[in-house]
């Protein structure tokens, strides 16, 4: 009986002593992240976008039809999130970021 709680309790050490030991594992490596480029706007355009706060610095349509050069057809504006700027159908596309000025 002493020498069955004996290899008892040295089985249980060795599982235990077993558990504590990191196996060290090849790490993958790490994702380069790209910046985030110019996004065309798709459709369908959002009909309802949340509210928050992640500006985008989004590509419309100025309204503008000249004869002449130079004439800027579009304009930068920034919005609120990109779900905004898509909703808008004069928008083409944004990049992230606000405008600058």
């Amino acid at each position: 009986m002493k020498s069955l709680l004996i290899t008892i309790l040295m089985i249980t050490t060795i599982i235990l002593v077993a558990s504590c030991i990191s196996i060290k594992t090849k790490e993958s490596p790490q994702k380069v992240i790209k910046p985030v480029t110019y996004q065309k706007c798709t459709k369908p355009r959002p009909q309802v976008c949340t509210r928050e706060y992640k500006p985008v610095c989004a590509t419309i349509d100025a309204d503008i039809r000249c004869i002449k050069s130079p004439c800027p057809s579009t304009k930068k504006i920034t919005y609120a999130t990109a779900c905004t700027a898509c909703a808008d159908p004069k928008v083409y596309g944004y990049v992230v970021g606000s405008c600058r000025k």
